[in-house]
């Protein structure tokens, strides 16, 4: 299926700009004016928002990015002034994906296709040993990491891990050890379980216990819940009711939640007590 972006701009050369970055992957674009933005989103996997062209203020460029990115496409900010410039928020609604230059464009409409994949989560991007002791790193391909101790499986003998393959679904890694023996880490496991050690497990997730846990990491971090609605763009409501224990969140959702707190995923999940 082809992909489509939207250019939410009214200056040509911003649309040219991009245009010829994104003919290079396959990528089609409609060029959509500031103040239709209802228009944008529909069908689209990303818009691409003219920051400096737009002339929104602070409060207007923070709704529409949030807008985007709750209406589920992905959010791009294209400036032309210092990109260091845009509010930390608007950095993390576009997943860090702002460009100030030719060299940001085509770095950005290089990654759109992979960011666009709503199944990048459980796919492995990366399997090797840890850096500091034996566990083992792996890396999925929405750049969330985890680290899983020893043994992987019930066939992991403890023997050094001798290699590490990714299958070509990249949905499994495969570990072969100095022992002769092999193991497999699944990338469906990773993602539904980042906390777990073993690798090979799910994990019933308790509303009541992740909520009050949200609420504990939250309030360590000093932030209040309208805060945190406005870096998640989630409704204070709605966040109100995850912390109260009367809606447990998709781990998607989740994510959001422990990015803007400023802890990973795994740290939600895995209680104090574990």
């Amino acid at each position: 299926m082809t992909l489509s972006v939207t250019l939410l701009t009214e200056r040509e050369h911003v649309v040219q700009q991009w245009r010829q970055a994104l003919t290079k992957h396959d990528i089609e674009s409609k060029v959509v004016v500031p103040n239709d933005l209802a228009t944008a989103i529909d069908g689209q996997v990303a818009v691409i928002v003219d920051v400096d062209g737009a002339q929104l203020d602070a409060d207007e460029l923070l709704a529409t990015i949030a807008f985007v990115r709750a209406s589920g496409a992905l959010p791009i900010a294209h400036v032309d002034r210092d990109r260091d410039a845009l509010e930390d928020i608007i950095t993390e609604l576009c997943h860090g994906l702002v460009t100030s230059g030719d060299g940001d464009v085509a770095q950005v409409a290089a990654a759109i296709s992979r960011r666009a994949d709503q199944r990048r989560h459980l796919r492995f991007e990366f399997v090797t040993v840890s850096p500091c002791g034996d566990d083992v790193l792996a890396v999925l391909g929405n750049g969330d990491a985890s680290l899983h101790r020893r043994p992987i499986d019930a066939s992991d003998d403890g023997s050094d891990i001798s290699s590490i393959t990714i299958d070509p679904s990249a949905a499994k890694a495969t570990l072969r050890l100095k022992s002769g023996a092999v193991c497999q880490l699944s990338a469906a496991s990773v993602y539904g379980a980042p906390g777990m050690t073993n690798g090979g497990e799910d994990i019933a997730i308790d509303g009541e216990k992740l909520g009050a846990r949200l609420r504990e990491l939250r309030l360590e971090a000093g932030l209040t819940q309208a805060e945190l609605a406005r870096r998640t763009g989630i409704h204070r409501p709605n966040i109100a009711r995850v912390e109260a224990g009367r809606h447990t969140p998709s781990l998607e959702t989740l994510a959001r939640l422990a990015n803007a707190i400023g802890v990973s995923t795994t740290h939600v999940l895995v209680s104090r007590e574990s």
